[in-house]
């Protein structure tokens, strides 16, 4: 078993993150960026808590160009934000769905507004705004002199290239699954329901050492499986099925996202065939993956090993999963 990685990082960790974002937001002339999901505001501040599955309650958090990050959040969380390195916490009683904050913000915000400033917020791809959209009019309304300006390039420039510290926690998640995943024969076994193959493995995870396990897909059938999507069902594993399990467990905040393949007794020939192709193109793709290799080069090098088999680029618009 691997070495359990130290929890939270050392103040230096966020005070690098902050120096870096700070300057990109110079360079685009922003003022400051407001930041409401749980992966920013977390990156910025080792904020880690379950409450973000809540929608009861939103989280802001401001990051000036020029100075450490406000959090404004409701008081439940005033004691875990101040076991962060972050020192200035505005609070509110929540729920409060007449005034969730917005007066506080108003508050914060409302002078970089009366000076015409520019303001970074998350528009982009995979971005939500996790406040009652009544909330954000409300909120622009009050700050009638504000820029607001795209910054989800720069939080992901940021976020997209990890510290030493991040790379071992994400090593030891992979770790743990990769060990969960070699105790197969000991996990699943013929005439096991799925549903009780997924909560079999969820258990193995916990039990090697994950924190959690919230994202478990994947199917099983005769030669294959057509549906990963749906909930397991009580149908039992059949000699012959293919069973797949994609998982993103985690540790202290940290994913891992890969799937395995088990043949269940037995394999027919066209999945061995098509496991040994995939192999192969995951084998290509990583001994082509080097700096200054670009995403549509490593596409290019798996599709060139795929395409013995499947010559149309596949139906997800991508291999595996990018940056």
């Amino acid at each position: 078993m691997d070495d359990v990685p130290e929890r939270g990082f050392p103040v230096c960790e966020f005070e690098t993150r902050l120096q870096r974002a700070q300057s990109l937001m110079a360079t685009k002339g922003l003022d400051g960026i407001l930041l409401m999901s749980e992966a920013e505001v977390r990156y910025f501040t080792g904020f880690l808590t379950q409450f973000w599955q809540s929608p009861t309650r939103p989280w802001f958090l401001f990051v000036p160009v020029d100075k450490k990050p406000i959090a404004i959040i409701p008081e439940i969380g005033a004691a875990l934000m101040r076991n962060t390195w972050i020192e200035d916490i505005r609070t509110w009683s929540a729920p409060a769905p007449k005034d969730d904050g917005i007066s506080l913000l108003l508050d914060l915000l409302g002078p970089l507004s009366e000076r015409g400033a520019r303001l970074g917020i998350m528009k982009g791809h995979e971005t939500i705004l996790r406040m009652p959209l009544g909330d954000y009019e409300r909120l622009m309304s009050g700050l009638p002199g504000m820029e607001l300006v795209d910054a989800t390039e720069i939080l992901r420039s940021l976020r997209m290239v990890k510290s030493d510290a991040e790379i071992e926690k994400i090593a030891h998640i992979c770790n743990i699954v990769s060990r969960t995943f070699e105790r197969a024969n000991e996990v699943f076994y013929k005439g096991q329901p799925l549903e009780e193959a997924f909560r079999a493995f969820r258990m193995e995870c916990l039990a090697q050492g994950a924190d959690d396990v919230p994202y478990l897909a994947g199917g099983a059938d005769q030669g294959g499986y057509r549906d990963i999507i749906s909930p397991p069902s009580q149908r039992p594993l059949k000699s012959g099925d293919i069973l797949m399990l994609d998982t993103g467990a985690t540790f202290d905040g940290y994913f891992c996202d890969f799937d395995r393949n088990f043949g269940i007794e037995q394999a027919d020939d066209l999945s061995h065939r098509v496991y040994d192709i995939l192999w192969r193109a995951t084998e290509a793709g990583m001994n082509a993956a080097r700096p200054g290799v670009t995403c549509r080069e490593l596409f290019q090098a798996m599709q060139n090993v795929i395409s013995e088999i499947d010559d149309h680029g596949g139906e997800v618009g991508r291999y595996g999963h990018g940056l």
